[in-house]
């Protein structure tokens, strides 16, 4: 298994220690920008997903993921999980409880953009259960 992606977009950036605690396994970090909307490039280890979370808002906010590269997961609460894969677009309104992360067999890649909104903030939550997780291929 290769150790990266081939051909990544965006710079990985540093191991991403700040948001450790609310992952399981290796993510790194490169905030491409935090002035008007805040996008970073979050890279994955294979394996590596973070817990369940909600980004909650008074008005607007969420998040949009724009996936750069590699095969990974994004699911919902009470819904299957998908599939992602480059040029996937996921558009996660607050509110929703959700977790996404790297397949076990792939790194993984996306831009993680932060929909402005009124009175945002995230909520980290449990973690993705392994036993669900390992159900995935």
């Amino acid at each position: 298994m290769a150790n990266t992606i081939e051909h990544e977009i965006f710079p990985r950036g540093g191991e991403n220690t700040a948001y450790a605690k609310s992952f399981i396994g290796t993510s790194y970090l490169n905030m491409l920008t935090t002035e008007g909307v805040t996008i970073g490039n979050v890279t994955f280890e294979p394996g590596c997903r973070n817990n369940w979370h909600v980004h909650h808002a008074k008005e607007g906010g969420g998040q949009i993921l724009l996936v750069t590269g590699g095969r990974g997961w994004y699911q919902e609460w009470g819904q299957p999980a998908c599939q992602l894969h480059a040029g996937d677009v996921v558009v996660i309104p607050a509110g929703v409880k959700h977790w996404h992360g790297a397949a076990k067999d792939s790194w993984f890649a996306h831009l993680a953009v932060e929909v402005p909104g009124v009175e945002t903030r995230n909520e980290w939550l449990e973690p993705v259960d392994d036993s669900q997780y390992g159900k995935l291929d």
